[in-house]
């Protein structure tokens, strides 16, 4: 029968591995402002950890009668599959879709991720779970750099750039003809009004060896514009 119980102090190491592994992970994600930062990694990896412990330990005396009769199917990770089809439905809500472009994937990876690693420590499984937290954490760490430093000159980039008139009379004609003959593409533009004052939110994307740069400064300088910012673009984070 001992192997079909797990004690208490087991359990709370455990959880407490998966609180901290998938912390981890979460805090890389809460640096970068996303809604599912530090502590939605940790509830996540919690329970994905106490599910697993419930499928594998939480019904004794039904697992003993099981083996004990010989006719009975069991299977202890049957709760634990479902942690692979519910976390999908946490992941979808990490997504957003701005314009053309669609943000948060990364997120949502790295709930599943969250998932997987919350299913290994409850099952005991801790030198899978560290290494794949290792490796989860260097990737949105480092990959990142790698990814701004060098595929930065070959790959188009995406962002959101906000303008700001003085008054409602300003005009963004020369705004959009200023990106555009910098070979800035626009693929979505919103305006709103506030205080007298109108603002347009456009969904730009720049090519490699465009100058984000001499854009802003040129933009900056146009009749009308009394405020600019850009999010999102790896050239201003």
């Amino acid at each position: 029968m001992a192997e079909l119980t797990i004690s208490y102090p087991d359990v709370v190491v455990r959880l407490l591995i998966s609180a901290a592994l998938c912390g981890a992970i979460g805090i890389e994600r809460e640096m970068r402002d996303e809604a599912a930062g530090f502590r939605t990694h940790i509830l996540l990896g919690l329970g994905a950890t106490l599910f697993t412990l419930v499928s594998a330990y939480g019904f004794p005396a039904f697992t003993e009668a099981a083996l004990e009769s010989g006719g009975i199917q069991f299977d202890p990770t049957r709760i634990t599959a479902q942690i692979v089809t519910g976390v999908g439905f946490l992941g979808a809500g990490a997504i957003i879709r701005q314009g053309t472009d669609i943000r948060g994937l990364t997120t949502a990876a790295s709930l599943w991720a969250a998932a997987a690693i919350g299913t290994a420590a409850g099952a005991g499984y801790i030198f899978g779970a560290v290494v794949t937290t290792a490796v989860v954490v260097a990737a949105l760490y480092l990959l990142r750099e790698v990814r701004n430093r060098f595929l930065a000159r070959f790959v188009a980039d995406s962002g959101v750039l906000k303008v700001a008139f003085s008054d409602i009379g300003g005009t963004m004609s020369e705004v959009t003809e200023t990106l555009e003959r910098h070979g800035v593409e626009i693929r979505s533009l919103s305006a709103e009004i506030e205080d007298g004052r109108s603002q347009y939110t456009i969904q730009i994307r720049i090519s490699p060896s465009g100058g984000l740069q001499e854009v802003l400064e040129e933009i900056s300088t146009l009749p009308g514009v009394e405020r600019l910012s850009v999010t999102g673009l790896r050239e201003v984070e």
